[in-house]
C-alpha cells in the first residue's frame, strides 16, 4: 500500500535530521493518512478512502465528498477517483427514483 492520500495526492516526503552539532541524516516526512468512510450524498452510501488529515478538511470545508469531487480538476485524481466522480455526476444527472 502507497502512502499517498486518494483524494489530495499528497505522499512521503524526505529531508533531514539535524543535530545539534549540525550532523545531517536523512529521514522521511510521512503523510498523516487515515483510513475513512465518507457518504456521498448522490449516492447514497459511503465510501471508504485512505486520505490525509488535510484532505477531510478540505472536503468539509468544500461541502461534502460530492462538492470537492465535482470541483477538483480530472488530471489531479486518481484513476479509482475519477471513476467514483463519474459514478456522482451520471447519479446527480438522472432523477433519483
Amino acid at each position: 500500500m502507497s502512502r499517498r492520500c486518494q483524494l489530495s495526492g499528497r505522499g512521503v516526503q524526505a529531508g533531514n535530521n539535524v543535530s545539534h552539532a549540525h550532523n545531517k541524516t536523512r529521514r522521511r516526512f510521512l503523510p498523516n493518512l487515515q483510513k475513512t468512510a465518507m457518504f456521498s450524498e448522490s449516492l447514497k452510501q459511503s465510501v471508504r478512502l485512505k486520505v490525509s488529515t488535510h484532505a477531510i478538511r478540505t472536503v468539509e470545508q468544500k461541502g461534502g465528498l460530492d462538492a470537492f469531487l465535482l470541483d477538483t480538476r480530472d488530471a489531479d485524481l486518481e484513476p479509482e477517483i475519477l471513476r467514483l466522480k463519474k459514478k456522482i455526476k451520471k447519479a446527480q444527472v438522472q432523477p433519483a427514483a
